[in-house]
């Protein structure tokens, strides 16, 4: 269904009965070139196992299914499954889903994650990419999810709010810049490859859209010793994103790390009383959790 247009939408929608359902943040790239922009980005050869969250009408999945060794595809709204079903009822290397994407807002879910296990493992050489017209209302813990698993996508290349990749791109000090900011960019290269206008999808958004890479970087990710910690940690850090640092990092670890602990490592990484987590690029932040994995483990 690669041509999915407003009018083709309306009308098969139609068709079948089915409206857009704002409560899933259906928002469909009716801007082919975008779409096209979109697939061409990925970069997907016969080496690439695809997820892509949000089928939609199958439109991208089957441009994915061309060129790709395997797609896996989740849908959670049943009526669009069964449309994107009958569309794409010739690809047989594609698996869809009709699920949520996550378990819970800090988890995949595992039904996921097996069926891209098995399509990785089903030949040697194979790669894990995600690509996909992220629904908005879970675009944010689904790349964060995906970034803490132990074998992330090699890249992610997705349509997302504007926003929300101001905020990936973001340096230190500035307002965009925040706990999603630092857990990005600990383990990826981000480029901003297109803004996009609400005009580009239908139903209409009310805020501008863009398309996003993500390049997973093996040897960033390598060098925090607990990816695990540093992701909680960065979240605690800017959960109070304009207190001073020192009384964050006694809140958070009020349990084991009293007041002169807190002031003792932020002294050993060069930090003053006054330092606020926004101020901090992600070396720096890594250093600090270091400081504390070290104390914290003493204790």
């Amino acid at each position: 269904m690669t041509n999915q247009t407003q009018s083709f939408l309306m009308r098969r929608f139609e068709q079948v009965g089915i409206l857009p359902k704002t409560k899933h943040g259906q928002n469909f790239l009716i801007d082919l070139n975008l779409l096209r922009l979109l697939f061409d980005s990925a970069q997907i050869d016969d080496r690439d196992v695809v997820l892509e969250v949000g089928t939609g009408t199958g439109s991208l999945t089957a441009m994915l299914a061309e060129a790709a060794a395997a797609v896996v595809s989740v849908e959670v709204d049943p009526q669009m499954h069964q449309l994107a079903s009958e569309e794409l009822v010739d690809f047989d290397n594609v698996t869809l889903l009709c699920q949520d994407a996550l378990k819970n807002k800090n988890t995949l879910h595992p039904a996921l994650l097996d069926a891209v296990r098995r399509q990785i493992e089903a030949m040697p050489g194979r790669r894990f990419k995600l690509v996909a017209n992220l629904p908005f209302n879970i675009a944010t813990p689904v790349l964060s999810n995906l970034l803490a698993c132990e074998l992330p996508p090699a890249t992610m290349t997705v349509t997302i709010q504007k926003e929300l990749a101001d905020r990936m791109v973001a340096r230190p000090s500035t307002k965009d810049y925040g706990a999603l900011s630092v857990w990005v960019q600990c383990q990826c290269e981000v480029e901003l490859v297109r803004v996009m206008p609400p005009t580009a999808f239908w139903p209409r958004p009310k805020v501008h859209s863009a398309i996003v890479q993500l390049r997973v970087r093996d040897d960033w990710r390598r060098r925090i010793p607990d990816l695990a910690m540093f992701h909680t940690f960065v979240r605690a850090m800017f959960f109070h994103r304009r207190k001073m640092l020192r009384s964050v990092l006694h809140s958070a670890y009020k349990h084991q790390l009293g007041k002169p602990d807190a002031d003792t490592i932020m002294a050993s990484v060069g930090f003053g009383e006054t330092t606020r987590a926004e101020e901090l690029d992600v070396e720096a932040l890594l250093r600090l959790c270091e400081a504390v994995r070290a104390r914290v483990g003493e204790g």
